[in-house]
């Protein structure tokens, strides 16, 4: 089996002394892993940074073995965020969604565009903010959507809107740019407000009923911002 596709690094282990498994998001075939011979190599490795664009060749001699990948960089997306610890960790926590949130081999064309456009939010002022909307719309690209708009209800407090949802346990505060999407915010602690309910969300609908953790990657980006 033979074909060429363009594909994000989402992840990469090392596999021997010269080579890697790498698993990419491609956009014809979905989420594909295989392996790269010279993995380790100085020329290769300088290209498999997470969240990199590459043209890939995969071949395999049958669908049920490991096939393997030859490469070629199409955009060093990752490098122009090495000097920028949080970003850095906020690609490191995209990828590691996407990897541990979708299937082998399904395509999903919605998907690959929000990778393209991940890159396009992170040279944006309010980035944090329009990455907390790129989580809401891959969960809903996976059939997940929390409708937050359905959810809440409208309250004047101290003459100024709050919004707030109800549930069995508890009354939570729902972050006034999560229903307004024309506020731009930059305060810290609103927008982690916001993770944490999307974080919520994510464990109780998506990670729990599937037996998965919590995205160790994710919980580091938070942290960043702290």
């Amino acid at each position: 089996m033979n074909w060429s596709d363009s594909g994000y690094l989402i992840s990469k282990n090392r596999y021997n002394e010269n080579s890697v498994i790498a698993e990419f998001f491609t956009l014809e075939r979905g989420k594909i892993s295989g392996i790269i011979f010279g993995g380790t190599s100085k020329k290769i490795k300088n290209y498999l940074q997470i969240g990199n664009k590459l043209h890939i060749n995969y071949n395999s001699k049958n669908e049920n073995r490991t096939g393997y990948f030859k490469i070629e960089i199409l955009e060093a997306c990752t490098p122009k965020y090495f000097d920028n610890n949080k970003k850095l960790s906020c690609i490191s926590s995209a990828m590691n969604l996407i990897r541990i949130l979708t299937a082998e081999a399904q395509a999903n064309k919605n998907i690959y565009k929000l990778l393209e456009n991940f890159f396009t939010i992170l040279s944006y002022e309010n980035w944090v903010q329009e990455y907390i909307f790129w989580e809401l719309n891959l969960l809903s690209y996976l059939g997940y959507d929390l409708e937050i708009e359905n959810l809440v209800k409208k309250n004047i407090v101290n003459d100024k809107i709050e919004y707030s949802a109800l549930s069995s346990i508890e009354k939570k505060i729902v972050p006034n740019f999560l229903i307004d999407k024309n506020i731009k915010v930059f305060d810290n602690n609103t927008l982690l407000k916001g993770l944490k309910l999307v974080g919520d969300f994510l464990e109780k609908t998506v990670l729990k009923p599937n037996n998965l953790s919590a995205p160790i990657n994710r919980v580091y980006f938070i942290s960043t911002l702290k």
